[in-house]
């Protein structure tokens, strides 16, 4: 199918609410089957969501997805009306997901800007066969006709609606509705062009107001004024046409009236005809507001729009405008710290400047908060897949969930949502055993999978725990010898080390390949996207009692607070979060191993010493400890000491990422990005991390 869009707005608010109501749908799905089928209200909120998918996706002509949606709302038309005894919970909740699935790949291709071309015929035959079954089984009164509630005319189907005035009529109702939509819910006249849609499966006798809302913008105002007003005659009920309306997205309320005759109908084309002809040409979209004049004061007429609470910003937006802040604070520095300033009394200027930073930080951190969703829908995605990772691999797995409030930055949970899928589905594959063994063992058949997440500090701790089998050292040793990866003798190794080697590229414990594990990709997947935003990931496990997998992110990717220290010319940052202590030493703190490795003694306990302008080859006149200044850093567990020339002060910073020819071509470890100072230099940002392991 190939399709020119002219209005992208229209195919932009497609995507984001057949997204939400895929999220939605997929939920109620899951959450069915966990209480053994499905509810009334669960039949009900989906038959809703399929019948929105179905009117929106036919008006954009993306009759794939329309299709589709179209037979599964039939399917649960008939699930609503006739409520069956016979259904087969389990296939209809595997239809449902595959169904599911498709539309989500398409929305998918939309969003990248291709065409939406999948073909679901295969689905929609199986879909429909279930249905058969179901009416056969049910001996079914229910007609063809009376199913197919939203049948769509592909060979008629337009963007627009022209209107012609019937003057005989064969239908025996006559109502007018007046809808009103949420306040802040935006683009109200493609939502009324919706209903006007879904309408027609019902009547081909429907009149509105305002009847320009496709063409025109500005009826927007006059629907959030006096609503969207609707005559229409058909041979529904009045029960059902309130069902019917009231299956308006964004609904926010619904004045339905059945007219007794058609002299109100008749009175309004007649004034709508006035209007047409005295109004439309002088101002766009007055004759909609017309009739309203006698039903409102001019006060209510002109009063300024219901105040918006909230409202949708594209995540384009708030990252051009994250990136505006991070160039102020630099340009904040640079002011601040100008080097032409120094050594000059400037009273006025520091009070002025001391305004500026405090005015910059509380707009920073106000675009920070603006940025920050909270992490439920990723955790949540994670029940679809123990579903179906359960039903393929024949175990019980029940998931539980911990702080799903809690919140990072949106780039953020882009990079955790894989890392996450692949530990769920590696705890299901690798950890949880089968019910009979779990029996043997004294534990409860259903497997737990506990997903938790909760602040620490300036960072995010996300915990995925399991009650399985836990990990074996012998085992995970034994492949390490044969792949040749260990990096160093096992006796000198901790428990710790040795869980982390199942992080490694290539390394798997499983002798066979399967549809999920066996080939020794996945976990090194989720070392490098936690490694890419500055995170860190570590094990712990007991044998026969489960594993414990601990991811530790950043809040955010953006601005880090950082001490800044000087290695001869150069400039470092280590982020603040990682240092425990900075301190002078004394000459008899240093110790040498006998293999030259310098440490230092403190309080009792022994640190290695990293030189700077040894491992970046950085020219210095100070190579004396003594002369110099140590900072203790941490992380997982491990520390170490840096050893640099002065420390020059704390500083927010933004990070910004490394040019291509360090990350790649040169492969210099242990720096996690580069940011710009107040005097122009540029400092790199170090990787503790990274700093640790060289």
């Amino acid at each position: 199918m190939s399709v020119q869009y002219t209005n992208e707005p229209m195919l932009d608010m497609l995507i984001f609410e057949t997204t939400q109501l895929i999220e939605q749908l997929e939920q109620s799905i899951l959450n069915s089957e966990k209480s053994s089928c499905y509810t009334e209200d669960a039949i009900n909120e989906i038959f809703r969501i399929m019948h929105t998918i179905k009117g929106s996706s036919a008006m954009m002509m993306f009759n794939n997805i329309s299709t589709l949606a179209h037979s599964m709302e039939d399917l649960f038309y008939f699930l609503r009306e006739e409520k069956p005894s016979n259904v087969d919970c389990s296939t209809l909740s595997d239809l449902l997901l595959e169904g599911v699935d498709f539309i989500k790949l398409e929305v998918e291709k939309l969003k990248n800007g291709d065409n939406a071309d999948g073909d679901a015929a295969a689905l929609i035959d199986r879909i429909n066969k279930f249905l058969s079954v179901l009416r056969q089984g049910n001996n079914s009164t229910v007609s063809t006709k009376e199913i197919k509630v939203g049948q769509i005319d592909t060979k008629k189907q337009q963007y627009y609606i022209s209107q012609s005035k019937v003057e005989a009529s064969t239908y025996n109702n006559a109502y007018k509705a007046i809808i009103y939509f949420e306040d802040g819910c935006g683009m109200e006249n493609i939502r009324a062009y919706s209903v006007i849609h879904n309408l027609k499966d019902f009547t081909d006798q429907i009149f509105y107001l305002p009847d320009d809302i496709i063409d025109n913008d500005e009826c927007i105002e006059a629907i959030r004024n006096g609503g969207f007003k609707v005559y229409l005659k058909t041979d529904c009920s009045y029960e059902e046409m309130h069902k019917i309306f009231m299956q308006t997205i964004f609904l926010k309320n619904l004045e339905l009236i059945q007219l007794e005759n058609d002299d109100e109908l008749k009175q309004f084309l007649e004034e709508k005809e006035f209007t047409d002809q005295e109004y439309f040409n002088k101002a766009p979209c007055q004759h909609a507001i017309y009739k309203e004049a006698k039903e409102y004061t001019d006060k209510e007429l002109h009063s300024p729009p219901t105040q918006q609470s909230m409202i949708s910003v594209s995540v384009s937006k708030l990252d051009k405008l994250m990136d505006l802040v991070g160039e102020m604070v630099i340009a904040e520095a640079m002011v601040i710290q100008n080097p032409d300033l120094k050594d000059l009394e400037l009273d006025n200027f520091q009070k002025a400047a001391r305004q500026l930073n405090k005015i910059t930080d509380e707009m920073q951190d106000m675009v920070m908060s603006i940025r920050m969703v909270p992490l439920s829908a990723t955790f949540h995605k994670m029940h679809r897949v123990v579903r179906d990772m359960c039903k393929k691999l024949g175990k019980e797995v029940e998931l539980k969930i911990f702080g799903e409030e809690t919140e990072v930055d949106k780039n953020i949970i882009e990079h955790i949502s894989d890392p996450l899928m692949h530990l769920v589905r590696n705890a299901i594959d690798h950890g949880i055993e089968p019910h009979e063994d779990r029996l043997a063992k004294g534990k409860s058949q259903a497997g737990i999978i506990t997903l938790e997440a909760k602040n620490a500090g300036s960072e995010v701790q996300v915990i995925v725990k399991d009650d399985g089998k836990g990990l074996s050292k012998e085992g995970i040793l034994k492949k390490a010898k044969e792949n040749g990866v260990l990096y160093k003798s096992q006796e000198d190794m901790t428990d710790r080390e040795i869980f982390n080697l199942i992080f490694l590229p290539g390394f798997s414990t499983k002798d066979s390949i399967t549809e999920f594990s066996g080939r020794g990709v996945g976990m090194d997947v989720v070392t490098k996207n936690i490694e890419t935003i500055g995170g860190s990931v570590s094990v712990d496990s007991v044998p026969e009692k489960g594993t414990i997998i601990m991811l530790k992110i950043p809040l955010t990717l953006a601005i880090i607070d950082g001490m800044n220290i000087r290695v001869g010319k150069s400039r470092y940052t280590i982020p603040t979060i990682s240092i425990k202590e900075s301190f002078r030493p004394n000459e008899g703190d240093i110790i040498t191993d006998p293999d030259g490795n310098e440490m230092i003694m403190v309080r009792g306990q022994c640190y290695p010493i990293l030189r700077l302008h040894e491992i970046y080859r950085v020219k210095t006149g100070i190579t004396n400890f003594v002369d110099g200044i140590i900072i203790m850093v941490e992380q997982d567990g491990k520390s170490t000491c840096i050893f640099a020339d002065e420390l020059l002060g704390q500083q927010q910073v933004v990070v910004k990422s490394l040019p291509e020819y360090i990350k790649n071509y040169k492969k210099i470890g242990g720096l996690a990005g580069c940011t710009l100072l107040g005097d122009g230099s540029i400092s790199l940002i170090l990787d503790v991390g990274g700093l640790i392991n060289i």
